[in-house]
């Protein structure tokens, strides 16, 4: 049966996931286990593949082939566990040999893998595959760029809920192999109180202890637009304040104000142009929709040999 398997259930109780908020670590590399693997490429074969590769079947089904995947630019790789999981559902035998890992930078021209096995399996599995690594790579590369901006300071640069639909868990995978860091990863592990939360509960303090109430071992994090915002969120004991679209000098004086109280979030049209800027106002974190939502693949081949 190709979806008896209920991932957010499965999230839920492996928390796989680096989450800042509960101060759990991960290591650089780390992804779901492979039960979960296998469903994403599954339900992406499905639809590719369909009923069947129609021109796959033009080959004899007993032709083997060999293949390897190169890189075209400079990127961050990310997507093997995906890759290799889209032959294993196609044909196990498939032998993959890898030259490079997850999390590693790539030249232009380098070999990333070698692949033996199935001529069908190898040509009906090429696009699933390779759009994964694509995908995730470029979605790690874009991450590097950020974390090595920041690096000499003490700062962390997170992701958002901004990702491709059905890429989730990938794209946070990726964002990690580019070192940075996951922000929550649902609506359902952390409580992120914002502006339409605010006027929908009356008031600052009455959405911080309705949270309390409701959640008391869930982490809650509230956006605030505004200094005074930001004094009322600290008077009701917010743990972390998320500073919406705050400018350079507003997110200074926010800091002074806070001065440790609360961990404080940046966020809000924030680029590689103005991120140093940004974290040099002595911000904790800094979240960057751009991680998971501006997408360029990276220029990948695979080429039978």
């Amino acid at each position: 049966m190709l979806f008896d398997f209920d991932p957010i259930r499965h999230v839920r109780q492996r928390r796989y996931l680096l989450m800042p908020h509960l101060s759990v670590t991960a290591s650089q590399n780390e992804h779901p286990d492979p039960t979960l693997i296998e469903f994403q490429a599954r339900a992406a074969l499905a639809e590719d593949v369909g009923a069947g590769d129609l021109t796959a079947s033009l080959l004899p089904a007993d032709r083997h082939g060999r293949a390897e995947l190169i890189t075209r630019e400079a990127a961050v790789l990310c997507g093997a566990p995906w890759f290799e999981a889209v032959f294993r559902v196609l044909a196990p035998e498939i032998q993959i040999d890898w030259l490079a890992h997850d999390g590693e930078p790539l030249t232009p021209g380098q070999r990333l893998c070698v692949l033996d096995g199935s001529a069908r399996a190898l040509l009906t599995g090429e696009r699933t595959a390779m759009n994964y690594v694509q995908t995730l790579s470029g979605t790690a590369t874009l991450a590097r760029r950020y974390a090595d901006a920041v690096a000499d300071l003490p700062v962390r640069v997170l992701d958002t809920r901004k990702t491709v639909p059905g890429l989730r868990w990938q794209q946070k995978y990726a964002v990690r192999c580019g070192g940075c860091q996951n922000h929550r990863f649902g609506l359902f592990d952390v409580i992120l109180i914002k502006e339409n939360h605010i006027l929908a509960a009356g008031s600052i303090p009455a959405a911080l202890e309705a949270a309390r109430m409701l959640h008391p071992c869930v982490p809650v994090e509230i956006e605030v637009e505004s200094l005074d915002e930001l004094e009322l969120a600290l008077d009701a004991g917010a743990p972390v304040v998320l500073l919406d679209n705050f400018a350079l000098d507003a997110l200074r004086q926010a800091v002074a104000i806070t001065a440790g109280r609360a961990q404080l979030e940046a966020s809000g049209g924030i680029s590689l142009e103005t991120i140093r800027a940004v974290a040099e106002t002595g911000v904790d974190r800094i979240s960057v929709g751009a991680l998971t939502k501006d997408v360029r693949a990276v220029d990948l081949s695979m080429r039978l040999v």
